[in-house]
């Protein structure tokens, strides 16, 4: 590996330190359900308010993350990432009371939704067209490698048998560590040529795009610039516009399908669907790694395939496999059988989930939106993932008391229904500049 290959590699890894955190903050609660729901006496639905309260944040995050990344750029907006972390790993732990802990997951969940944004268009815009949907898709592989290691924390901390009271809180002050180190790595990699052109940083802009492996510095920074400096470009500071149709609609369709697959009620409720299966707590807490396993595995091989079968291809591979397995585990908890069938059936479902769409969601947002709405456009489809995820996070125990099955058959049901609208609608990006895509996903201007 040459210098500017490991450079480009290092920044993306770097960045991708923020999918770490990203899914260790959303995912380490599952352990923790149970402790709380007992400690507070929660109902079903001051539990889902409880796991889907850092949701809140992630939506608040992904609007000021938007507005930092255009005013002091990608790299540095995510150090104020790093730093919310930080304070939620820290207050969580040593939170005093319910509302304090919920207070404390709020500003991790403003972490979370920076990151959601930033982190994809940074390792995009640094990227060279032949490896965007690698690297951008190391942001998934963090995410859910930061899972696996939420998962694996929590079962590590509950074969200590601390007091229920300090094992949560054990649980949550984890994070501190990886925070700390995110934010310190963030000093060691470039900003964003894209963004350095868009400040009038011309000479800074070429360095970072010579260092990073562009092979034509000039005509890179040049596309760059005429794509920012169009006419059109230049009315374009209104996101909501008919030329965008079709990448906002694109947008919305990846955000919601992605949340709509269930993943939001699996993840951070898995320990205790293990338990409502009939599993034990230390018997659960080992299953859900097992399931954080396979979550990774699957990412990094659909990161190595993304480039090669494309996008639109794995979502379709997704869609077709998400759909009978959901069915499946409905199926279990409506007739009370099978039960031992729980277990593969969701480390299939979350194989078939990291290798589709949660790898895709990242690559495909940070891609179908032009250089000059890219922040809005990110921030848009964020906005509208995180808003369907906290939907799911909120009612999935209120779907479950009223029916155990039921959550599964509305999770199925829409894998169904988004098969049908990629198959018939999406565009391919594999290997396409980013400047080109612009092209494919607007419509003309006709003025």
């Amino acid at each position: 590996m040459n210098k500017t290959t490991f450079l480009l590699w290092r920044s993306a890894l770097v960045a991708g330190l923020g999918g770490i955190l990203f899914g260790f903050d959303v995912s380490v609660i599952a352990g923790t359900n149970e402790l709380m729901r007992a400690e507070f006496s929660l109902s079903p639905a001051q539990l889902g308010f409880t796991v889907s309260s850092a949701f809140y944040g992630t939506l608040t995050g992904i609007v000021l993350a938007g507005f930092a990344s255009t005013r002091i750029g990608r790299r540095d907006s995510l150090k104020i990432a790093a730093i919310l972390y930080l304070v939620s790993a820290v207050g969580c732990g040593l939170s005093w009371d319910w509302y304090s802990l919920v207070i404390f997951r709020i500003i991790g969940g403003l972490g979370v939704g920076a990151s959601a944004v930033l982190g994809p268009m940074y390792i995009a815009e640094i990227s060279p067209s032949h490896r965007r949907g690698q690297l951008v898709a190391l942001f998934q592989m963090s995410i859910v490698l930061g899972i696996l290691l939420a998962y694996t924390s929590n079962a590590i901390i509950g074969t200590f048998q601390f007091p229920p009271p300090q094992e949560w809180r054990l649980k949550f002050a984890g994070e501190a560590v990886p925070a700390i180190a995110f934010f310190l790595a963030l000093f060691t990699i470039p900003r964003s040529p894209r963004w350095l052109l868009t400040r009038g940083k011309n000479e800074e802009a070429a360095n970072v795009l010579e260092l990073l492996g562009e092979e034509d510095t000039v005509e890179a920074k040049n596309a760059i610039a005429e794509s920012l400096q169009t006419k059109e470009n230049k009315r374009a500071v209104d996101l909501f516009q008919r030329k965008y149709i079709p990448s906002i609609l694109l947008a919305f369709c990846v955000g919601i399908f992605n949340n709509l697959a269930g993943i939001n009620g699996v993840l951070y409720y898995l320990n205790s669907i293990f338990e409502s299966a009939g599993f034990s707590k230390a018997s659960g807490d080992i299953q859900s790694v097992a399931v954080g396993v396979t979550n990774l595995v699957f990412t990094v091989i659909a990161m190595l395939c993304i480039d090669r079968m494309g996008r639109k291809k794995l979502l379709l591979i997704g869609s077709l496999g998400l759909a009978p397995i959901l069915f499946a585990i409905a199926a279990i908890y409506h007739y009370q059988q099978n039960e031992f069938l729980l277990l593969p059936l969701l480390i299939a479902y979350i194989a078939f989930f990291a290798f589709s769409q949660g790898t895709v969601i990242w690559v495909y947002l940070s891609e179908i939106f032009p250089n000059a709405v890219r922040e809005k456009g990110l921030t848009l489809g964020s906005f509208v993932a995180w808003t369907a995820g906290t939907i799911v996070a909120w009612f999935f125990p209120i779907m479950t008391d009223y029916a155990a099955s039921f959550p599964f058959i509305v999770f199925g049901i829409s894998m169904i229904i988004q098969f049908v609208l990629v198959w018939k609608y999406f565009p391919e990006t594999k290997g396409v500049p980013l400047e080109r895509i612009e092209q494919m996903v607007t419509f003309p201007d006709r003025s």
